[in-house]
């Protein structure tokens, strides 16, 4: 199966091209979220590269967010506008789901991943996640909470469900709030900082695994978690 694959949620854009689990072509932009001047022709390029068309992709996939709003509006209608002008089938992954496969080979089954996300003001994205059989399995659906919120959601789970196992953390949460963490989670686990951050790689597999499971197209929309800023301020406006 050959796969097409967006990541725009982050200041990263990234377009990957996959046949199944194998990497084809690669290539990420960190250029402050300019992800509408560059995601076509970065998708262009790729098709060149690989000798490839749209015609040959059997999958798309691309990141739902939780992440910047405006990156995840541009990856998520290129995808439509692709899927819709060539029927092609579609498939939606969260940032957390994403950053998850980013360990999938660095760590054993039935060990527990923890994604976490900043955003801002002591305030993370997170999801909890087992690996099992080259695959991940959600613990606790992605939330927005504080970063103490989400510690002691965890703590309590992992205590009341979890005991004696090692959690690891990845994500770039993971290493903004490493010392919270490492206070509440005596022996958690952390990654390098190249698999804290996202690319369309591990949301290609994601995607991929995924559609093993038989989800093979779906409808896409956004999963923003917190409203967008601008909304937020008229909210409080209107509540003065």
């Amino acid at each position: 199966m050959k796969i097409l694959s967006v990541e725009t949620s982050s200041i990263v854009c990234s377009v990957a091209i996959l046949e199944d689990n194998t990497v084809l072509y690669e290539n990420s932009i960190d250029n402050a979220l300019s992800h509408s001047e560059n995601l076509m022709p970065m998708i262009e390029n790729a098709f060149n590269q690989t000798n490839l068309s749209l015609n040959d992709i059997e999958l798309i996939t691309c990141d739902i967010g939780p992440g910047s709003f405006t990156g995840l509006r541009i990856g998520i209608a290129t995808t439509k506008a692709f899927c819709d002008f060539s029927s092609i089938p579609c498939v939606g992954i969260s940032s957390l789901t994403s950053l998850a496969y980013n360990v999938l080979e660095n760590i054993k089954d039935n060990n527990v991943v923890c994604s976490i996300i900043d955003c801002k003001n002591n305030n993370c994205y997170f999801a909890l996640y087992e690996k099992k059989n080259e695959t991940f399995e959600i613990l606790i659906e992605p939330q927005a909470e504080s970063v103490n919120s989400c510690l002691a959601i965890l703590k309590s789970y992992c205590e009341d469900t979890l005991a004696n196992s090692s959690i690891y953390f990845v994500g770039n949460g993971s290493e903004i709030y490493k010392d919270e963490i490492k206070s509440t989670f005596s022996e958690a686990e952390f990654f390098s900082h190249e698999f804290n951050i996202l690319n369309s790689i591990s949301l290609g597999i994601a995607g991929f695994k995924k559609s093993k499971l038989g989800i093979n197209s779906e409808e896409i929309l956004p999963l923003y978690l917190k409203k967008p800023q601008a909304q937020r301020q008229l909210e409080e406006r209107e509540h003065k």
